[in-house]
């Protein structure tokens, strides 16, 4: 039985008429892993996730989910196989003016009827499932309370539980707190791990901010115009790294780029 949750094979992405997102891109991600994937905006982060998911699908290569390829399947089997990958955005794509329990109960609709999520009926079950799923994220009184009502931070976290209702197996998550102030970050952050750490999910996620890493990320790649272009621990991601990846004249924000000495605990 494999351990990888994900394998991509020498996947690359153009877009109508010579936009070259990803170029011949391979990596795997093991079971129970938290990778995080960085690169400065239109290095090819998003378009990587989307392919995985086929939300988009790749101009070359292959991809595979627990062992199965999902760039071949089609029909009720790509369906099946995305009922296991649960997606956080950056942008939360909550119905804003639907109840924040409406929004949760979405996640379910892999396993509910066409009849009856079209009138938005779901089986008791799904309810509770959905009520423990806010109650997780700490959120359990606001089922009732319109989406649009809540912050961002919480908007994120309904969409956390949004993503949690799936009961996935992998957990792609997107530039999840590029939208949210630096003080909200952790916040939602640490529900993605609890994740990771107390469900066992594998996550794969997108960060623009390199001061995330090293607290949350089990192992990091790296992409540049593209290409696949650094692979390895977090802890062995230095300022010269750094400059590789983002350009000579860049940076680090942070003391936590040269070390483990500066993490957050």
């Amino acid at each position: 039985m494999t351990t990888e949750a994900v394998r991509v094979e020498g996947v690359s992405k153009v877009f109508d008429p010579d936009i070259q997102a990803l170029t011949d891109v391979s990596l795997t991600v093991e079971q129970g892993e938290f990778l995080v994937v960085i690169g400065l905006s239109g290095s090819g982060k998003s378009t990587l996730l989307r392919c995985i998911n086929r939300l988009i699908d790749p101009t070359a290569g292959r991809i595979w989910l627990f062992g199965e390829e999902i760039t071949a399947a089609e029909g009720a089997r790509l369906r099946a196989l995305r009922t296991q990958i649960g997606m956080i955005f950056q942008q939360f794509n909550l119905v804003r003016r639907h109840t924040v329990m409406s929004n949760v109960l979405s996640g379910g609709l892999g396993r509910a009827s066409l009849f009856g999520s079209l009138l938005m009926r779901y089986p008791e079950e799904e309810r509770r499932r959905a009520v423990a799923a806010l109650e997780r994220v700490g959120l359990g009184g606001r089922g009732g309370s319109r989406a649009d009502r809540l912050s961002g931070g919480q908007q994120q976290r309904v969409a956390v539980a949004r993503a949690l209702m799936q009961q996935p197996k992998l957990i792609l998550a997107d530039e999840p707190v590029a939208s949210l102030d630096p003080a909200l970050r952790h916040s939602v952050m640490r529900h993605i791990e609890s994740l990771n750490r107390d469900e066992g999910m594998t996550v794969v996620c997108t960060l623009h901010d390199v001061d995330l890493v090293q607290r949350y990320a089990t192992r990091l790649v790296a992409l540049r115009d593209g290409k696949l272009v650094y692979e390895g621990g977090p802890s062995d991601f230095d300022a010269d790294t750094f400059r590789d990846i983002y350009g000579a004249d860049a940076e680090p924000a942070t003391d936590m780029l040269l070390g483990t000495e500066g993490a957050t605990p």
